[in-house]
């Protein structure tokens, strides 16, 4: 199976965003990926600053069955597509992900950590859960979900093999290193992705955007990991595919076949 993240820039303008989407399709099936993970706000872009959310703009907001969605969907026919969009439901909006294939949506998820000022652009999600694919039982977080251990683990144990992890990830706005690979946040950006599909024992997907939006400068970085946390393809800071091939299943029971960290739990230890 091929596997690929994205690394790219998407902004406000919706119809170049759809017309982007719809290219990255088009170049991955000519490589003939099977699983393609965008980036967090693949459709409108993030957010251009956590202190005052208003002043570059918020990203248009789509409700979970817009047409959009759905032409996308199309476009994906056979591959398994992840990417993330700000979904309207009612009077609330979340920052979420939806897994599509020509069959539809296989899965959605609603970020659920927040980082400070995101609150008053999106509400927060409320669960993990993985779901079925043609590729196998995965599973998606967002963005600073993969800073909390308990998240991927509840994947894990929910019987995701594949986690596909979307962000729209910026360098540090405190502490800012003259290079990106310097920065505080890209370490762990980097260290977090290897350190879930370790621990877990999973294969890691991970995508970023690049750039910049408002005050916010995106890391790229995009990477597939393999369960034993080792990069088995990365974009660095450029845009780009990161594409790897493996049989995910296999992969995963080689990984567990002597040391099995989800049945080797003990969680009458832990408090």
């Amino acid at each position: 199976m091929r596997v690929a993240a994205v690394a790219a820039h998407f902004g406000r303008d919706l119809a170049q965003c759809l017309t982007r989407i719809g290219s990255i399709i088009e170049a991955a099936r000519s490589r003939e990926v099977d699983v393609l993970v965008f980036p967090d706000a693949t459709i409108g872009g993030y957010l251009g600053t956590f202190a005052d959310a208003d002043r570059t703009g918020l990203p248009p907001a789509l409700p979970a069955d817009d047409p959009e969605l759905a032409r996308l969907a199309a476009t994906a026919g056979n591959m398994v597509v992840c990417l993330g969009y700000r979904e309207a439901d009612g009077e609330g909006h979340y920052n979420s992900a939806v897994c599509l294939t020509g069959d539809g949506v296989l899965g959605r998820h609603r970020k659920v950590h927040q980082p400070v000022g995101e609150g008053r652009a999106y509400r927060a999600g409320s669960s993990f859960a993985a779901f079925d694919t043609p590729v196998g039982r995965m599973g998606m977080l967002i963005d600073y979900d993969k800073t909390f251990p308990e998240a991927a683990r509840t994947l894990a144990g929910d019987g995701a093999q594949l986690v596909a992890c979307l962000s729209a990830w910026p360098a540090s706005l405190t502490n800012r290193a003259p290079r990106l690979v310097q920065d505080r946040q890209s370490r762990l950006f980097d260290l977090y992705d290897c350190a879930r599909a370790a621990e877990n024992q999973v294969v890691w997907v991970s995508a970023n955007q690049t750039g910049s939006m408002g005050r916010l400068r995106f890391l790229g970085q995009a990477k597939v990991v393999g369960p034993g946390g080792d990069v088995l393809a990365r974009t660095w800071a450029k845009a780009g595919l990161a594409v790897a091939d493996l049989d995910v299943g296999t992969e995963v029971g080689r990984a567990r076949a002597v040391l099995s960290h989800l049945t080797e739990r003990r969680p009458e230890a832990y408090r």
